[in-house]
């Protein structure tokens, strides 16, 4: 596969990611075996997709532990990358930001997963009630301490910012911003799709301006852009998508001209939908790495191999024109 490069340290990854949190949280318990992720996970390093994304809340803390497993045996071949600063409660979760917390964090992640070094740390959500600065400062001292290689900043949590009649990022960038006075920041972690594009208005610009790596959350639209979801298929209790406005019977059906579209396309290349959602994130520039999630094997293998579609121009043309998602997190 296909490597990139990420932030000012030269991060080596491979294009395409795996994103390890649909194995333990988020979407439904009853498809959550360890047995079979752990499987995903090895197939997603033989194809050479080599960021393992995961964090300290997913589970909480399972994930962690599952990529341990296989960081285990294979950690040459990972590049790692979690995440502190949001603790989960029963029916809530909470942001914590406080320098002593984070480098506890930092120290539980690193026995979880079984290693002596993290690749890229990032700080999921900034405490409200503690300087961004402050929690940046300790991250670096990690850094300083050879426990973390790289830190990062996750903002896919942003959209608070539209309720409140600004831009989706611009908090984002000024968090980036601060703390980028305090220690680089080799990447940040946002959502990018085909149906949520709101990241190429300023938020990518400014990180690509920089130097920045950008890991795209959520690049297949939460399972919708890979075409085999149904409208009106319902979705267990305990499943993100059942509280998604996008995932309404409604909404699915009123979004199937962009699966048609990515379809179509996909058609030309003998790829899936899935693939040239994937291809189309690659397109947009050569600090991006796409993080898809899965837990099958088999998706983890046919997600790697969309580093190999090449998306002509008027590939690119055609799904620009595609219609804009409806629905909203709003």
């Amino acid at each position: 596969m296909d490597r990139r490069t990420i932030g000012a340290a030269a991060l080596e990854v491979g294009a395409v990611g795996l994103g390890c949190m649909p194995m333990s949280w988020a979407y439904t318990d009853s498809r959550q075996r360890g047995e079979e992720s752990l499987r995903t996970v090895h197939a997603a390093l033989d194809q050479g997709s080599t960021l393992l994304d995961t964090a300290d809340m997913y589970g909480p803390f399972t994930n962690e532990l599952l990529v341990g497993r296989a960081l285990k045996e294979r950690r040459a071949e990972a590049f790692v990358s979690t995440k502190c600063g949001l603790l989960v409660g029963e029916q809530h979760i909470v942001a914590n930001g406080r320098p002593g917390y984070v480098k506890r964090a930092c120290d539980a992640s690193l026995r979880r997963l079984q290693t002596e070094t993290i690749d890229l740390y990032q700080l999921h959500r900034a405490d409200p009630e503690v300087p961004v600065e402050e929690t940046w400062g300790a991250m670096a001292e990690l850094v300083a301490a050879g426990k973390v290689r790289a830190l990062g900043l996750c903002a896919v949590g942003a959209r608070a910012s539209r309720r409140e009649g600004r831009g989706l990022h611009e908090g984002t960038i000024r968090q980036l911003e601060r703390i980028q006075q305090v220690f680089p920041v080799s990447a940040v972690e946002a959502e990018l799709s085909v149906w949520s594009r709101e990241a190429l208005e300023t938020l990518l610009p400014w990180c690509a301006a920089r130097g920045i790596g950008f890991l795209a959350a959520m690049p297949l639209g939460n399972g919708f852009l890979t075409g085999t979801l149904t409208p009106g298929q319902g979705f267990e209790p305990d499943d993100l998508r059942a509280r998604h406005p996008r995932f309404t019977a409604e909404m699915m059906a009123a979004n199937q001209p962009l699966v048609v579209g990515l379809r179509r396309v996909a058609e030309r290349h003998g790829a899936t939908p899935a693939q040239v959602a994937l291809a189309w994130v690659l397109a947009q520039g050569r600090d991006v790495v796409p993080i898809p999630g899965a837990k099958r094997e088999r998706w983890a293998v046919q997600n790697a191999g969309a580093a190999v579609v090449r998306l002509t121009g008027a590939d690119l043309a055609e799904i620009a024109a595609l219609p804009s998602a409806m629905g909203s997190w709003e």
